[in-house]
C-alpha cells in the first residue's frame, strides 16, 4: 500500500513545473519596475537542438509575459549554440530595455517530455540581472487541456513543434509566473493595446 502511495505520489509531480529558485534585483521597485517594461524574447540555445522549437519557446514567452505579467514584449527570436554574451546586447535597440533571455535543455522521453530552463531578465542599458529563475519538469506531449494551444501553434510554426507545445506551455508559465510586474503608465497601456497580445 505505501508503495503504491510513493508511485501515485510521483506520477502526480512528474505532471508539475518545479521553480526550483526565483530571485528579483533588491532594489527593484525603486529601479526597474519602471524602467525596465519593453522587452525582447530570446531562446538560446535551442531546445533539442530545433530552430522551429526555439521559435515556440520565445513565442510562447513573449505572448504569456504580455498577457500575464504586464510587460510590453517587442520581439522574439531563437538563436543557435551557447550564447558568449549573454547579455544579447545586440536585441538591446530603440525601443527595448531588457531582455528575456530563456536557455532551455529538453529532451524527449518516449510519450513525453522532459525540460528545465534557465531563465533571466537582464537591462539592456547595462547588462545587468533583473530576475532569474530555474524550473524543471516532465509532462505527456498530448494533452487534451493543451489541444488547442497545440492547434494554433502548430499552424503557425508547423507540425513538427507538436509535442512540444504542451510541455513548453506548463514549463514556461510556471517560470514566468515568478517575475516582477513592472509599473504602466498611460502612454505604456496604449503600446500595450496596439500590440493586441
Amino acid at each position: 500500500m505505501n508503495r503504491l502511495a510513493l508511485v501515485l505520489g510521483l506520477v502526480l509531480l512528474a505532471g508539475c513545473a518545479t521553480v526550483k529558485s526565483s530571485r528579483v534585483r533588491p532594489d527593484y521597485e525603486t529601479v526597474d519596475k519602471t524602467q525596465v517594461k519593453r522587452l525582447a524574447v530570446v531562446t538560446q540555445p535551442l531546445p533539442d537542438g530545433k530552430q522551429e522549437v526555439g521559435e515556440l519557446w520565445s513565442l510562447i514567452a513573449r505572448r504569456y509575459v504580455n498577457q500575464n505579467r504586464d510587460f510590453i514584449a517587442k520581439a522574439n527570436v531563437a538563436i543557435p549554440g551557447d550564447p558568449e554574451d549573454t547579455s544579447h546586447k545586440g536585441l538591446c535597440v530603440e525601443g527595448i530595455e531588457g531582455i528575456l533571455w530563456l536557455a532551455p535543455n529538453v529532451k524527449r522521453t518516449g510519450t513525453g517530455m522532459e525540460a528545465a530552463v534557465r531563465a533571466q531578465l537582464l537591462r539592456c542599458r547595462d547588462g545587468q540581472e533583473v530576475w532569474a529563475a530555474e524550473a524543471a519538469g516532465s509532462w505527456p506531449s498530448e494533452d487534451e487541456r493543451y489541444k488547442e494551444l497545440t492547434v494554433q501553434y502548430t499552424n503557425e510554426l508547423g507540425a513538427e513543434i507538436a509535442p512540444y507545445v504542451g510541455p513548453t506551455f506548463r514549463l514556461l508559465s510556471a517560470t514566468l509566473d515568478t517575475l516582477p510586474r513592472p509599473t504602466l503608465n498611460d502612454v505604456d497601456v496604449e503600446e500595450k493595446i496596439e500590440l493586441g497580445e
